[in-house]
């Protein structure tokens, strides 16, 4: 490709609402455009890339025994009414009429989809396992789409779904996906990618792992532990706490004046936060039951966790009005005294492991002192005692004991095992040996594509702009031509350019006749791996120069040796990533 032919213009400034390097660059080097928030058009060089990133994909998951599907991007509503996810998924999932009054809908994801095709597609045990994928647009109504392609509206995302008679099957398979999702991760570039364990959120199933893109920018939070032996999303993970039994003191009624918060509480009695028992209340977003969660006043409840708890699929925070309605006091509220059947009750391993508890006396300006769940909850037995405590930076891994690192990570995939979640609604059967009929036993396997491209320029960058992986690179060679209006070197140029394309590499050819920095500096944000810079100099010795990108030094290669010396080194460099 000639750069004086090319669709998409370099930027010189860093567009005003960028926060991250990937946006930055994806801009500024002329991949990507804005048409309005969250959704973008890709260039010519972003087309590239996106391509290159997709064959990979294609390649791995052929090499899983999957077949490629295509399915509509547009949906009528009854497929998700049918799986339940129509009325349980909020504003994410855009919903409209079309002209006949027909509820539709964009997807966001495809199960119901999938289901619905393959429920007339396979009906006996003979053709299981199976698994389908596509490589198709999604729409997500996003209520703040950020970063560039971090997290958009409007993306494009290789969804894999497989099929099984019994669970062991899918455990088998779900690990073969794991280890091809470990080699397109690797093949495309990306530097560190951790497999987590992570929650299944409006998905589903019970066992999920997200696989997370190490980086600064990065929205999720991860702890791991300094081996990366545990690798866990905030959402999910736990940690070694211990927590001490002492001898039961009486239970003591205190007066706390105008003392609500846990701060203040703990102040007032000379007690440490730790000594505290903290009352927070939801409410399921749906039912408007109220969630009552006992948490030690020195941990956060983890909202996905107690989402786990609870059995509910979205909270929200109790007002004050249901709080009392519940026979609860804010700021003073205790589990003491309240009808099991007004809230559901949930306690964290903290308060039921620990003694001597602070907590409130569902009176206003009162407290108890030496609350011990094990004596003062005994014989109620309609409440769950569950870890639902948000792990701390420090905290000791479950695994080795040491403490947790926090790191920031990029989410570029995912899969589930969602079991019969789908099936079982939607009808989608099959019959064993014995004629019987069972819902069949799914799995789901998910890869951001235009997200994967953004790590990689999150994790490979220097200050001029990105370091593309061969593998993914828009073109595996840019040829400079400085002094370029001198006949001499236009026209070596242009047999070296010529001679490269023969021999099956891919080149941009800057031809432009720019000056040299306004050439380096485009050649820098758009970032190709390897590059040859032809001069009046160096055509002088019969030679030309050759650096890497991210590199100050180059060597010179004779021109006569161009192609044979750069077959041999992109053969190299692609061996790195097989």
């Amino acid at each position: 490709m000639r750069m004086s032919r090319l669709v998409g213009r370099r930027i010189k400034e860093d567009p005003k609402d960028a926060k991250t390097v990937s946006h930055c660059f994806l801009v500024r080097g002329g991949y990507v455009r804005m048409v309005s928030a969250g959704i973008y058009s890709l260039l010519p060089l972003g087309k590239r890339i996106v391509t290159k990133i997709e064959r990979i994909i294609r390649d791995e998951m052929n090499s899983a025994g999957g077949q490629e599907v295509l399915m509509p991007v547009v949906l009528p509503a009854e497929l998700w009414e049918e799986s339940g996810r129509y009325q349980t998924v909020a504003g994410e999932l855009l919903r409209f009429e079309d002209r006949n009054g027909k509820r539709m809908l964009l997807a966001m994801t495809h199960e119901e989809a999938v289901v619905h095709l393959l429920r007339s597609e396979v009906s006996s045990y003979k053709q299981l396992p199976v698994m389908v994928y596509q490589l198709q647009t999604k729409y997500r109504d996003e209520a703040r789409p950020r970063a560039g392609l971090i997290r958009v509206r409007e993306f494009t995302m290789k969804d894999a779904y497989s099929f099984h008679a019994d669970q062991a099957c899918l455990e088998e398979y779900y690990a073969v996906i794991h280890q091809a999702y470990e080699n397109i991760f690797k093949k495309i570039g990306l530097r560190q990618v951790l497999s987590i364990e992570s929650e299944s959120g409006m998905m589903g199933g019970k066992v999920s792992h997200e696989f997370m893109a190490v980086a600064d920018t990065g929205e999720d939070t991860i702890f791991v532990s300094p081996d990366y032996s545990y690798c866990a999303n905030r959402e999910v993970a736990t940690a070694a706490w211990k927590f001490t039994k002492e001898a039961q003191l009486p239970l003591e009624k205190v007066h706390t004046p105008e003392r609500e918060s846990i701060e203040d509480v703990a102040t007032f009695l000379g007690v440490s936060p730790a000594q505290t028992a903290k009352a927070v209340f939801y409410q399921d977003a749906f039912t408007g039951e109220v969630i009552f969660a006992l948490i030690r006043g020195d941990f956060e409840v983890n909202e996905s966790k107690l989402r786990h708890a609870a059995g509910v699929m979205e909270l929200g925070l109790a007002v004050n009005d249901a709080i009392r309605a519940s026979g609860c006091e804010p700021g003073y509220a205790s589990p003491l005294g309240v009808d099991p059947g007004q809230v559901k009750l949930i306690i964290d391993r903290s308060v039921a492991e620990s003694s001597n508890l602070v907590v409130g006396a569902n009176a206003p300006h009162y407290h108890y002192r030496n609350f011990n769940f094990d004596r003062d909850m005994a014989g109620i037995s309609q409440l769950t005692v569950e870890d639902i405590a948000t792990v701390r930076e420090g905290d000791p891994c479950p695994v080795t004991g040491q403490p947790l690192k926090l790191e920031r990570g990029i989410e570029v995939g995912n899969i589930f095992q969602l079991g019969t979640k789908y099936s079982e609604k939607m009808g989608c059967d099959f019959l064993d040996k014995n004629g019987k009929s069972h819902p069949m036993i799914m799995g789901c396997y998910g890869i951001g594509v235009g997200r994967a491209m953004a790590a990689v320029i999150e994790q490979a960058n220097d200050r001029f702009g990105p370091i593309w992986p061969l593998t993914i690179a828009p073109y595996e060679v840019h040829l400079c031509a400085l002094n370029y209006h001198q006949d001499d070197v236009r026209c070596a140029a242009d047999k070296i350019y010529n001679e490269l394309l023969a021999a099956g590499i891919e080149v941009i050819y800057d031809d432009r006749g720019e000056k040299a920095g306004f050439m380096f500096n485009d050649a820098d944000l758009i970032g190709v791996p390897f590059r040859l810079i032809i001069s009046p100099r160096t055509l002088a010795a019969g030679k030309v120069e050759f650096k890497l990108r991210g590199e100050r030094d180059g060597s010179e290669i004779e021109i006569s040796k161009i192609v044979e010396e750069m077959r041999a080194v992109l053969a190299a460099e692609y061996l790195k990533y097989s």
